[in-house]
C-alpha cells in the first residue's frame, strides 16, 4: 500500500539519514521505494533482507520506469541473488550502489526527465 504524501508527481530525495529520508519536504522513517506510481514503505532495513517478495512495487510499477536504483544502505553491497534473479525475470536490471550515491544518483536521473524508480534502505 502506497504512503499518501502531500505532494504531486514524483518527488526529490531532499535528505537521508537518521533512519530515515525527507522527500519534498516530507520526513519519512525507514526504508522506500519511490516510483512513478507512488512512495511505498519498504521493509528492507539491510541489503540482505531484500527478497524477491519485497519488490513487489517495483514490479508492479515496471512498465513505467526504465531504470531502477538501489541504496544499499551505508555501504555499496550485492542484492541477493535471489532478489537479483527475480528482477531480472522481470526485466529489470538494477544499479545497486550506498544509499548516499543513490539518492544523488536518483535526483540527478529526475531533474534529467529519466523514467526512474528507486527502492532505499534507510542509513543512521
Amino acid at each position: 500500500m502506497a504512503i499518501r504524501p502531500r505532494f504531486d508527481g514524483q518527488p526529490f530525495v531532499d535528505a537521508y539519514g537518521d533512519d530515515g529520508f525527507r522527500l519534498a519536504g516530507q520526513r519519512f522513517e525507514g526504508s522506500v521505494i519511490v516510483t512513478p506510481q507512488g512512495l511505498f514503505p519498504w521493509a528492507v532495513r539491510s541489503i540482505g533482507d531484500a527478497t524477491p517478495a519485497s519488490f513487489a512495487a517495483i514490479v508492479d510499477a515496471s512498465r513505467e520506469f526504465d531504470f531502477l536504483i538501489v541504496g544499499a544502505g551505508a555501504e555499496t553491497a550485492f542484492l541477493p541473488a535471489s532478489a537479483r534473479r527475480y528482477l531480472e525475470s522481470h526485466t529489470i536490471f538494477p544499479d545497486v550502489m550506498a544509499t548516499g550515491a543513490a539518492c544523488r544518483t536518483y535526483n540527478l536521473m529526475l531533474s534529467e526527465n529519466r523514467r526512474v524508480a528507486a527502492a532505499l534502505i534507510a542509513v543512521p
